[in-house]
């Protein structure tokens, strides 16, 4: 997909991020003159650690995984960005000029609307409409990224994996995954996640083969979940 303007495109826009339907004219004037509508194969390193923020990203179609990789090699995924979000690491880079702390990857093909960072400050000053829904974005994922670090810090990881496996299952009552995604998911490490489903395996919850977990009593898991262990 060639970059398109926005004027072009206002229909796509607008029903991705319906709040922009009541931009003020000027406003909208600034959106469709310096706008640009982009394709982004998946795989592809939207940020890094230490980079410059250029653009504000508004997602029309896919996802971005955010994700933060320790000195140690320990990884963990912050949050994902889907059709009619922003990105709130990008938000506050923008509005601090800092570099970026955590790295942003394409998890599928990516269809959206770039603003280069002069057009996301003049809208910011200048429409009310625009703010409420950057300023509504960033709220919202905040109050994720605060719940997360409570997770993290306080939670027990043999619940959370519990959890992470009934919510994510396909169709077929399991998932295609390893053992270090899962941990990269839960924000521990490897060893932990293999020693906790092999816990799982013993007790008759799962059924571990390479690169698939399947899921053989959800309802076992949700119990362990609600019960707060063993």
């Amino acid at each position: 997909m060639l970059p398109q303007h926005i004027e072009k495109i206002d229909g796509i826009w607008a029903g991705a991020f319906p709040a922009l339907a009541a931009l003020e004219p000027d406003a909208r004037a600034v959106l469709r003159a310096q706008g640009t509508r982009m394709a982004v194969p998946r795989g592809t390193v939207l940020f890094r650690i230490g980079g410059l923020c250029h653009n504000f990203l508004m997602l029309l179609d896919g996802t971005v995984r955010v994700q933060m990789t320790a000195e140690t090699g320990r990884e963990i995924v912050l949050y994902r960005v889907g059709a009619g979000e922003t990105c709130i690491l990008t938000t506050a880079c923008l509005m601090t000029r800092a570099d970026y702390s955590a790295e942003g990857v394409a998890e599928t093909d990516l269809d959206a609307i770039a603003l280069g960072a002069g057009a996301f400050h003049e809208l910011l000053a200048r429409s009310a409409v625009f703010r409420d829904v950057v300023f509504a974005s960033f709220g919202t994922r905040l109050l994720g990224m605060m719940m997360l670090v409570e997770e993290v810090a306080f939670g027990r990881i043999d619940l959370r994996l519990a959890r992470f496996l009934v919510d994510h299952r396909d169709a077929r009552g399991g998932l295609d995954t390893t053992h270090q995604t899962l941990a990269v998911e839960l924000g521990t490490a490897r060893e932990v996640v293999s020693r906790q489903l092999k816990e799982f395996e013993r007790r008759g919850f799962v059924e571990l083969s390479r690169g698939r977990v399947g899921v053989r009593d959800p309802d076992a898991l949700l119990a362990l979940e609600r019960a707060g262990g063993v």
